[in-house]
């Protein structure tokens, strides 16, 4: 399987068999109204030119209307650009005890509160959660008896709820993985939208960087040094870091909350590295196909053919 996750969750692969699972997709605005009467003379700028007939997009709108519950890419393309950037991120990380979260638990929350204008940290938080057994700790080396250790983990979910307030977008790295145990044990649920600074961010050409890095690379490609993994708060600390090194942030932030779709690469077997690298998976979620979640954007953007699969897809499902 062609997988490229962040350091520690490609290392719980080997551990266990998981493979995480779109909320309702939202509810289409409906078509434009088209006046197709004549323009009266007296208040027309120029009555010798006729009022142009609707566009096919705007009849295929229409018809579309019938079925509110199919959204497509090619609806997309003629929404309203994603407005402006969100000026405070809450920037997360989740170790836990393994990668199902129907059988597993989080042990450890790492939290930074950002604020993007100044490109400073506002606040920053990390608590363990007690659990009985850790069958990660070869990875996160948090043996399960210290999180039983007494601490006041009740006040830091409590403070945690209060960073969850205040800000606007949540960003983690392999966002997907992060945001499925929340609202499930101690962790609270939460309404606030997603960004994915794997999935959905892209970054510089000239950083060198694989379509879908790793938080190490992502940090090292910033010039941030890497002293630890695999502890929740320092790789919060990385994402922070690039950020603030990061000159167009806010624009990538709002690329990377455009609304995505679920596209199939068509290329060809001999083609195949051309979806690799564009961050293209094979089998995943599609079995037989190379897949991505896309704007329409970037989807016009590819050097080669893809096929809309017409799936709206939640923020970094």
């Amino acid at each position: 399987m062609e997988n490229q996750s962040v350091p520690g969750q490609l290392d719980l692969l080997s551990l266990t068999g998981y493979q995480p699972a779109p909320t309702p997709r939202d509810q289409e605005a409906p078509a434009p109204v088209v006046d197709e009467r004549p323009l009266e003379p007296e208040i027309a700028l120029e009555p010798e030119t006729p009022p142009e007939p609707a566009s096919p997009e705007v009849q295929q709108e229409a018809s579309d209307d019938q079925s509110p519950d199919r959204r497509s890419a090619s609806e997309a393309s003629s929404s309203p650009e994603v407005g402006a950037s969100p000026r405070t991120l809450l920037i997360l990380d989740t170790e836990t005890t393994g990668l199902d979260p129907e059988t597993e638990h989080c042990l450890e929350v790492g939290a930074i509160l950002f604020d993007v204008p100044s490109r400073q940290v506002l606040a920053q938080q990390s608590f363990l959660l007690p659990v009985q057994a850790n069958a990660a700790e070869p990875i996160n080396r948090i043996p399960a008896a210290v999180t039983r250790l007494a601490q006041p983990w009740e006040a830091a979910l409590a403070y945690f709820q209060s960073l969850l307030d205040a800000a606007e977008v949540l960003v983690a790295h392999n966002a997907a993985f992060d945001r499925q145990w929340f609202g499930r044990g101690c962790l609270p649920s939460t309404a606030k939208p997603w960004l994915c600074s794997m999935d959905d961010m892209r970054w510089p050409k000239n950083r060198q960087l694989r379509a879908r890095p790793s938080v190490r690379d992502l940090a090292l490609a910033y010039e941030v040094p890497v002293w630890a993994a695999h502890r929740a708060l320092t790789d919060c600390i990385y994402i922070a870091e690039v950020f603030r090194r990061c000159e167009d942030l806010e624009q990538r932030l709002v690329h990377g909350l455009e609304p995505r779709f679920l596209f199939k690469a068509q290329v060809s077997y001999d083609q195949r590295h051309l979806a690799r690298e564009a961050g293209f998976r094979w089998n995943d979620p599609v079995p037989g196909a190379w897949t991505r979640r896309l704007s329409v954007r970037e989807a016009k953007e590819l050097g080669f053919a893809v096929e809309d699969l017409g799936e709206a897809l939640p923020l970094a499902s």
